[in-house]
């Protein structure tokens, strides 16, 4: 009998003790791709899910574009920026425009309908491709514009990230528009591009239009002439399964719409890129400075 009482003491101290632990956080997967302005956004997400939701935040980050998409689709993401070009030229292989509006919504309704994605507002800022020479490069064969290029083309070594080298919306159907080819085609990371540009390894760079870079570097960007890049407007995406498990989200990730420019972002990568602040602290930073956190 006494043994009795003991186990049924212990089972009892036991129930007592599981009836207070705390219960377990739900998670969130925030993701980003691999170059600095996303892990910079990434590293937003999860400071906002974390300072206003009870979420357990998982961050996984340095995904390439095909990879990322593929992890949102498949519940590996939840939730990530993602660009209104990149949907519509690249995951849906379109091209009949170029308005901004227009390849937005187009992507907005896709998403929603092919992949069960929700593509919330822009948030402000056009992380465009774009083609960048040196300055005596470009005096010394007057290049102005892509068309420009496209005439000397044959005799240069272009580099660029393996995106804009493969995709659709990237230099094998940008070759076509321009009937314009080149000597070499070298894939290279982003800091590595400026730096082979200016050591005169390669003639030819891809840059984002937001990279911090730019301050950095006496180049000339050349115009697109011909409109082939579509606007890339940079807008959180997350499954409509979590948003619907957490409609709390929507608000905030609404905080970050309007509160970016082109310029705005070219300066926080800046401070990574060259200032070697960490994303997570930039970002942090930024969020506390338009007070939301």
């Amino acid at each position: 009998m006494k043994t009795l009482l003991i186990i049924l003491s212990i089972i009892l101290f036991t129930g007592i003790l599981s009836g207070c632990a705390q219960p377990q956080k739900e998670t969130i997967v925030v993701g980003a791709k691999d170059y600095t302005e996303q892990f910079i956004l990434g590293n937003m997400l999860t400071i906002l899910i974390e300072a206003h939701t009870n979420l357990e935040v998982i961050y996984r980050d340095n995904m390439v574009a095909h990879v990322i998409f593929a992890a949102i689709e498949t519940a590996a993401v939840d939730v990530y920026v993602e660009y209104t070009g990149t949907i519509y030229g690249n995951i849906f292989n379109l091209s009949d425009s170029n308005d901004a509006t227009e390849i937005y919504n187009t992507s907005v309704s896709l998403l929603n309908e092919k992949y069960n994605i929700s593509m919330l507002d822009r948030l402000g800022f056009n992380n465009s491709f774009g083609l960048a020479v040196r300055r005596d490069t470009a005096e010394q064969h007057s290049l102005r514009t892509y068309s420009d290029l496209a005439e000397v083309s044959s005799n240069m070594i272009f580099c660029g990230s393996g995106g804009i080298i493969n995709r659709n919306d990237g230099l094998p159907n940008l070759k076509k528009l321009y009937n314009m080819s080149f000597r070499d085609e070298v894939q290279l990371h982003n800091d590595d591009r400026y730096i082979a540009l200016m050591n005169g390894d390669v003639q030819v760079a891809e840059i984002f239009t937001t990279d911090g870079l730019l301050y950095e570097y006496d180049m000339v960007v050349l115009e697109d002439d011909k409109n082939f890049f579509p606007p890339y407007h940079g807008a959180v995406v997350i499954r409509n399964e979590t948003l619907n498990k957490h409609p709390e989200l929507l608000g905030v990730f609404d905080l970050l719409v309007g509160k970016f420019s082109d310029d705005i972002m070219r300066s926080l990568i800046h401070r990574v890129d060259v200032g070697n602040e960490s994303p997570r602290d930039v970002a942090e930073g930024f969020l506390k400075e338009n007070g939301l956190i």
